[in-house]
């Protein structure tokens, strides 16, 4: 599995036990989402490490550069850095290294990123980008640019061109839309929030479908509301209970402000089918969204809102039985 390392911003002294003492093949980008044009980047990576027998490294930042350089025009978050990670890893990247993003690093010229981060912190033999590929102060460097200081500071660069129709940008407009099936075709699987079960008004379980309420990091990138077909996991962030650990159920997801009844915060919150004995409060959980199945409506009576309960439960189990789970 992959080391997740997270290390301080390039300075003049990187620090005992920083330097690397092997040569890597590297790939750099927020990579937020790891949608099917950074998959075709980071595979070709980890390809060329396996040919060179290298290691392969895949560099990304935290927060995202917008919130640093443009604060308040950040981008909503399709993947928690974990989430990030973990996806990278399962495409054979061999360790992940995480930048701060801070002011300090923004204002490195391309030359100067080049030769602390790629050339004498990770000792590139090559480094794999994308056609779309900006680094250093005011976005200066591109792969040319790339290649050139790569003649200097002995690596080679492979440019990946983009995958048409395939961006973070058009991910988020989908998820924002509700068309998470789209936002699936792009991504290569469901668009996944995540997030820690709190207490909310628990009147799922008055209604017969106890739901987990999801309390997620800000700027998550929240499906819009409606009513969907998907699946509800347990994610390892320490120690799970006994039974919970790698559970996985079918679960009808809501998102929204439960219209019949006023004055709800908006929420997400999952049923995981035919079980009612489910003790998630406290724990980290992830929430794979597959297919939308309506709007919210505000309904004139609680029957009314139990029956369409029951018939969107009906549907999701036969969305969720006919499909892979994630």
């Amino acid at each position: 599995m992959a080391r997740l390392r997270v290390v301080d911003p390039p300075r003049d002294e990187w620090g005992p036990g920083v330097q690397e003492s092997e040569r890597s093949v590297v790939t750099v980008g927020v990579f937020d989402g790891v949608h099917l044009g950074h998959r075709q980047v980071v595979e070709r990576a980890v390809a060329v490490a396996r040919s060179l027998d290298l290691r392969c490294v895949a560099v990304t930042f935290e927060p995202h550069p917008a919130e640093v350089v443009r604060p308040g025009t950040q981008p909503p978050r399709l993947t928690t850095l974990r989430h990030r990670a973990a996806l990278l890893t399962e495409l054979g990247v061999d360790d992940v290294m995480v930048l701060p993003f801070t002011m300090e690093l923004a204002r490195l010229s391309p030359a100067d990123f080049a030769q602390s981060v790629l050339a004498e912190r990770l000792q590139a033999a090559t480094v794999v980008v994308g056609a779309n590929f900006t680094f250093g102060h005011q976005a200066a460097g591109d792969p040319s640019v790339l290649r050139v200081l790569g003649d200097k500071y002995d690596f080679t660069v492979e440019e990946i061109p983009l995958v048409s129709g395939v961006s973070s940008t058009l991910v988020r407009e989908l998820v924002a839309a509700g068309d998470v099936s789209a936002a699936a075709s792009l991504l290569g699987r469901p668009h996944r929030v995540e997030g820690v079960v709190v207490r909310g008004y628990q009147r799922g379980r008055q209604l017969g479908f106890p739901t987990a309420n999801v309390e997620t990091p800000p700027n998550t990138a929240i499906p819009a509301d409606g009513v969907y077909a998907g699946w509800l996991r347990c994610v390892a962030v320490g120690n799970l209970p006994a039974g919970y650990d790698g559970c996985v159920w079918p679960a009808a997801i809501s998102v929204g402000t439960n219209p019949t009844f006023e004055g709800v915060p908006r929420t997400v919150e999952a049923y995981a089918l035919d079980r009612d004995d489910l003790d998630l409060y406290g724990m980290h959980v992830a929430v794979d969204f597959g297919t939308r199945l309506r709007g919210n409506t505000k309904f004139d009576s609680i029957e009314a809102l139990i029956a369409q309960i029951h018939a969107d439960v009906d549907r999701v189990r036969e969305l969720t039985s006919s499909a892979s789970r994630p």
